[in-house]
Formats: structure tokens, C-alpha cells, sequence
């Protein structure tokens, strides 16, 4: 059963009890596109939706959401990336159906330090990655209920997490 629940006039949160299916331990390896790499295990394994409670990962290339452009709007999204090399990472995320395009979308957020600038840290959502050496995660499967990635018109296009 959902629950909504408000907090003011403009401020809802949902939550909704799940049935957990299958958990898989995944690894990707040296040379990998990360999101290539996932997208075929999620077609594989016939998986629709999940949370990746965490997962390593070194990365030869990796780029995230950030800028150092002043934003005009600050409460938009920021579309544009920062590319870094040489990067071990630690992340997490969830794995949403997207009826529109009739595949899995993943959201995944990542903590990752530039090796040779003292492990200098970045964190935002991962936009693409190069994996270097390996990356090794645990995906948990969500059956119930489905979960849907759909774009949300009033809030910038930005797909946000549905239940069903």
C-alpha cells in the first residue's frame, strides 16, 4: 500500500512497502562502458527495476553532473558534466522502468577521488564511465511494485521514481 505524506502545503514524500526478488553480485570488467554494462545485465536477467545498495569501482574515464558556470536558475537541474580521469568510485542508485523508451534507467549517484591529484573528491550523479580494472556490485531486484522512471514536466523534464 502507498502512503503519501505531507509535510506543508507543497511538500508530499511517498513511500511504498516492496517485495524483494533476486540479489546478484555483478562485475564488470577492465575496459567496460558502465552503462552498457548494466543495461545488458539488466536485459539478461530480465530485470526491470532495483537498488544498487552500493557497488566500487575504479574508472579510466568517468563523467559526472557539475559546472563551475554561475546557474541562472538555481533550482533547475544541471545538465552539464565534469570529465575526470583515473578515479576510484563508490556508489549507489535504483533501477526504474521507462515506458516511453521501454528500458531500464538507472539513477546513480557516485563519491569518486582523482588518484593522482591526491584522491581530490568529486560527488554528483554519474553520467557515463569507463571502467579501469573492475567494478563490483550488488543489484537487488524490486518486483513489487513496479517501479517507473517518468519525466516530470513540471519540475524540468527531470525523470523522477513512480510506483505502480
Amino acid at each position: 500500500m502507498a502512503v503519501e505524506t505531507r509535510f506543508g502545503e507543497d511538500q508530499l514524500m511517498r513511500a511504498q512497502e516492496v517485495t524483494l526478488g533476486r540479489t546478484f553480485v555483478v562485475v564488470f570488467d577492465h575496459g567496460d562502458d558502465f552503462y552498457t554494462a548494466l543495461s545488458q545485465f539488466c536485459q539478461q536477467n530480465n530485470l526491470r527495476a532495483g537498488y544498487i545498495p552500493s557497488f566500487i569501482a575504479g574508472f579510466a574515464e568517468v563523467d559526472l553532473v557539475g559546472t563551475c558556470d554561475r546557474l541562472d536558475d538555481p533550482q533547475a537541474p544541471v545538465w552539464s558534466k565534469v570529465h575526470l580521469r583515473n578515479v576510484e568510485a563508490f556508489g549507489a542508485g535504483t533501477l526504474a522502468w521507462d515506458p516511453e523508451t521501454a528500458q531500464v534507467k538507472p539513477h546513480i549517484h557516485v563519491a569518486v577521488g582523482v588518484k593522482e591529484q591526491s584522491a581530490t573528491g568529486y560527488t554528483s550523479h554519474l553520467l557515463g564511465a569507463k571502467v579501469q580494472f573492475l567494478t563490483e556490485m550488488v543489484v537487488v531486484e524490486v518486483v513489487e511494485p513496479e517501479l517507473l522512471r517518468i519525466q516530470n514536466a513540471e519540475l524540468y523534464d527531470v525523470p523522477l521514481l513512480r510506483f505502480r
